[in-house]
């Protein structure tokens, strides 16, 4: 076991996007990939839970990129848990490419019991305290929720932002649930990007991304999400 867990991977011309780099969706399925298998080489996995009908869920993901690695290239990205206490996880990524760090990640996970959908919090894993690394991320962590309402909202509540562009409805399917039968984390990102054009992809990259994951998704829900273009804290603030 070791405090520290690195994979590495070789970026195919079909896992690319259209400016010949590594994907946003891609990166964020490799970061829960890696997480995935370091808990599982330290014997905190879902596996070690099976028996209480509960698994690893992500709270909130933040991703800051300085570059991305390009098609051919081969990347690695390293993991590390920063805190722990009863009820979340912090838990950080490094993504190097060519001997160059290309950016950072920040994570918190909870532990959801799988039939009443609560956290159920970390008292029963053993986790030893070596186990916790000391390296820094040298990212922020994430910026305040944001409310948003829509733009024809005629009195804005204390503290929200107006929708800068009308709402984009959208019903959940098949293929957007993973093995807990909600809305996987990785449909969420391909969802945010597919509200930006071509143009505006080839004219600039993303360099921070931050998800919350305030209420669970499922099969057949319907939802109306809400953009709001301004210049603090983030560029543009996306809200289901």
């Amino acid at each position: 076991m070791t405090p520290e867990y690195s994979e590495t991977y070789f970026l195919s011309a079909g896992e690319t996007n259209p400016e010949q780099e590594l994907s946003l969706p891609l990166l964020t399925a490799k970061i829960i990939d890696i997480a995935t298998a370091h808990a599982n080489s330290l014997g905190i996995g879902n596996p070690a839970m099976a028996d209480i009908h509960a698994g690893w869920v992500l709270s909130r993901l933040t991703i800051e990129m300085i570059s991305y690695p390009r098609v051919n290239d081969t990347y690695t990205i390293t993991t590390w848990i920063e805190s722990w206490n009863r009820r979340f996880s912090e838990r950080a990524f490094m993504i190097t490419c060519n001997g160059q760090i290309m950016g950072y990640a920040r994570s918190i996970w909870m532990v959801m019991d799988i039939e009443s959908r609560h956290n159920v919090g970390l008292a029963h894993l053993n986790l030893q305290p070596d186990m916790i690394s000391t390296r820094p991320c040298p990212i922020a962590r994430q910026t305040r929720h944001c409310q948003i309402v829509p733009m024809d909202t005629a009195q804005l509540p204390a503290g929200a932002i107006k929708a800068t562009a009308p709402a984009t409805p959208y019903t959940f399917k098949y293929c957007d649930l993973d093995s807990y039968r909600h809305v996987n984390t990785v449909r969420y990102v391909t969802m945010l990007l597919n509200q930006f054009t071509l143009a505006d992809f080839d004219a600039t990259f993303v360099d921070r991304l931050e998800l919350s994951f305030l209420h669970e998704t499922r099969y057949g829900m319907s939802v109306r999400l809400l953009r709001a273009d301004s210049t603090s804290p983030l560029p543009t603030t996306f809200l289901l």
